[in-house]
């Protein structure tokens, strides 16, 4: 019998992936994830007796797993997703957070929410209707957030007599469109997600088939962002200055290394100052150690006594972002009210928050053709375009293709702290996308 001490220690061991789902709506993507969570024996027997219970009084005679997943009682009533659900689950194989996302064009700004941190995603796609208007949304929002791994998941398999051939044209079509959009790896794999086929066990109904399952997919799949090999960024969130009779000199920056990897004798660069230095010492968890990685949290102590306060941004010397007070970004607009040209903004970019102002916003994509339409004047919800802020102070930018933890930011309302935008600096994704014009300095007070 396993005990709690050796379960997490076997966790502690076992990478962690991060994937998020994605459909159009009654192409079964809840149910998926019921099926998914069910079959891999990660659901609490209460919260199955739970959904059981909630079936029968609709009146089904089997349980309806995609109320595992669709937790608000409007979702439950329009059989739809709305928010985005997170789940935690493990195999002995591998971690999982899973963001299940909704797939209505209403809400976009949930998707991107969702998928914003995550390294896979799971397209559903209804073996009847193929490849759709919001299908192609959906990878083209994959696309732009930079999600390295994509899996078509051809749903309903069983309502198309598990054809091969409805497969094959599926797979073919939807992996040209992912692939002109710069997506590096896609994964189609045929399922029934009521029936439970090639979602956890294997399907004995498609034998023509002998690719991965969904689960022993995600439980392989290499985790190629792996932030370790990335540039090495480590934003300032507190600055540690005990001053007691143990520690009189003692000037620790505390906070978690973003991408990359520290260690002790690497020549740093602090920005926006520019000032360098060089790493001393690195606690970690109350011991020094010589070198420390993405994700971890940890204390760097420099050899010079430099300014340095919370959202300052120490790399490696060499190997700096350059810093501007121009940001050109693509950004997906998530508050309800409009965001104008002239704005008044907080621009929120690791852990600096500076004052900043909408200089311009150069044009509006359609998601369904990537058509770009110019000085749309505004943004509102859902919307995804290009913007040029100016702020106050300088940033230091990488661009989002480089570095998602140092290249995304929020635009914030400063009156009240609602969240505006989500945006991602540099350019948009392989296909579609024009540069914004180079900024113009003229009648700006900052």
């Amino acid at each position: 019998m396993t005990t709690p001490t050796q379960s997490a220690e076997r966790l502690s061991t076992t990478t962690l992936l991060r994937f998020a789902t994605a459909g159009s709506v009654d192409d079964g993507k809840s149910t998926l994830v019921g099926r998914l969570l069910h079959d891999s024996k990660s659901v609490l027997t209460d919260q199955l007796e739970a959904v059981e219970d909630a079936s029968r009084k609709r009146g089904q005679e089997a349980p309806d797993l995609a109320l595992l997943t669709d937790g608000l009682r409007a979702e439950r009533e329009q059989g739809i997703t709305i928010d985005v659900a997170y789940r935690y689950f493990a195999t002995p194989r591998r971690r999982f957070i899973l963001a299940d996302t909704p797939g209505h064009v209403q809400y976009t700004r949930n998707m991107v929410t969702g998928a914003s941190t995550a390294e896979l995603t799971v397209i559903l796609v209804d073996a009847r209707h193929g490849v759709v208007e919001q299908t192609r949304r959906h990878a083209a929002l994959t696309a732009l957030l930079r999600v390295p791994q994509v899996v078509l998941a051809v749903n309903k398999m069983d309502l198309a007599g598990y054809a091969e051939p409805v497969f094959a044209a599926i797979a073919e079509e939807f992996t040209a469109y992912a692939a002109s959009l710069g997506v590096p790896e896609i994964t189609a794999i045929p399922i029934s997600a009521l029936a439970g086929d090639n979602v956890v066990e294997p399907s004995s109904h498609m034998d023509w088939y002998g690719g991965p399952t969904v689960l022993e997919h995600l439980e392989t799949v290499p985790v190629s962002h792996d932030l370790t090999t990335c540039h090495a960024r480590f934003p300032v969130q507190y600055v540690i200055r005990p001053q007691t009779a143990a520690h009189p000199d003692y000037r620790g920056y505390a906070g978690r290394i973003e991408a990359g990897a520290f260690r002790v004798g690497d020549p740093v660069t602090v920005l926006p100052s520019g000032h360098t230095s060089t790493v001393s010492g690195i606690d970690l968890l109350g011991r020094s150690v010589h070198t420390a990685r993405a994700p971890q949290s940890v204390t760097l102590l420099l050899a010079d006594d430099i300014d340095i306060s919370r959202g300052d941004l120490i790399v490696e010397s060499g190997d700096a972002p350059r810093t501007t007070q121009d940001v050109e970004a693509t950004v997906c607009h998530v508050a309800d009210r409009p965001l104008t040209v002239g704005q008044r903004v907080l621009v929120k970019h690791t852990t600096r928050t500076v004052k900043a102002i909408v200089k311009d916003i150069p044009s509006r994509l359609t998601l369904d053709d990537l058509s770009q339409h110019p000085t749309p004047g505004q943004l509102v919800a859902n919307d995804i375009g290009r913007v040029v802020v100016r702020t106050a102070e300088p940033l230091a930018l990488d661009p989002y293709a480089r570095s998602r933890p140092t290249g995304s930011f929020l635009l914030i309302d400063p009156a009240d702290g609602t969240t505006l935008s989500a945006g991602m600096a540099g350019g948009s994704f392989a296909a579609g996308a024009t540069d914004a014009p180079e900024p113009d300095d003229a009648g700006w007070d900052f």
